[in-house]
């Protein structure tokens, strides 16, 4: 199985879904501007999509949309899953409204906006993070039991704090929790960002677009 991603993009939730399952995999290097990969690949012709993540799976089969390989790696290891009635309806409610809702609300940030739409690209991430608050149970969004949806949202808070979108005390708390599991700590180092103690404090955004450059992997 092989993972293409970028760092700091949403490919991350991939990687750390991955290893919070156990499942061995190689990862290569995407780069979003040239769509070339790290061992000089067209990208392109492996995804015409053009961008990340894409997982290729043993067979050979590749799997395009970072909602549908969580839920492919959620289907593999249930425990990774909501528990309780219609937990799949409800994994895959909350992978549509992060994809469909949360992520494409930080769309205006990826194109130098202007300082109207800055603030109302901030107002959408804003008010859909709040929506997310009030879904937090316990420790994660589906109680005590970390889903691959949680390390869809933590990619997704990575990018709030790098565009300066207030965050609520209690979604900075969530963010930490996430932030201090191995499998976290290790995606991170792998893809050359922050720890888990520095991440904290300052998280880089889009691997195109962060304003902390410094803080991505070479």
């Amino acid at each position: 199985m092989k993972l293409y991603y970028a760092p700091g993009a949403c490919s991350l939730a991939g990687r750390i879904s991955l290893h919070e399952a156990g499942i061995p995999a190689d990862f290569e290097r995407v780069d979003l501007k040239t769509k070339m990969t790290e061992h000089g690949y067209d990208y392109t012709i492996l995804n015409p999509k053009g961008y990340v993540p894409l997982l290729v799976l043993d067979d050979g089969e590749p799997l395009t949309e970072i909602a549908a390989i969580l839920a492919l790696i959620a289907e593999a290891h249930p425990e990774l899953a909501p528990e309780g009635p219609f937990s799949s309806a409800r994994l895959i409610e909350m992978l549509s409204f992060l994809s469909s809702e949360l992520h494409v609300a930080f769309k205006p940030f990826y194109h130098a906006p202007s300082e109207a739409e800055k603030a109302a690209a901030t107002e959408a991430v804003a008010r859909r993070l709040e929506l997310l608050m009030a879904q937090i149970r316990e420790l994660y969004l589906f109680g005590p039991r970390f889903t691959v949806a949680d390390a869809y949202l933590f990619v997704m808070l990575r990018w709030a704090k790098a565009f300066d979108v207030p965050i609520s005390a209690e979604l900075l708390a969530y963010f930490a929790r996430v932030a201090e599991r191995l499998p976290v700590r290790r995606a991170l180092a792998e893809e050359g960002l922050p720890d888990a103690h520095s991440a904290i404090a300052l998280l880089p955004g889009h691997p195109d677009i962060a304003p902390n450059r410094e803080w991505l992997g070479k």
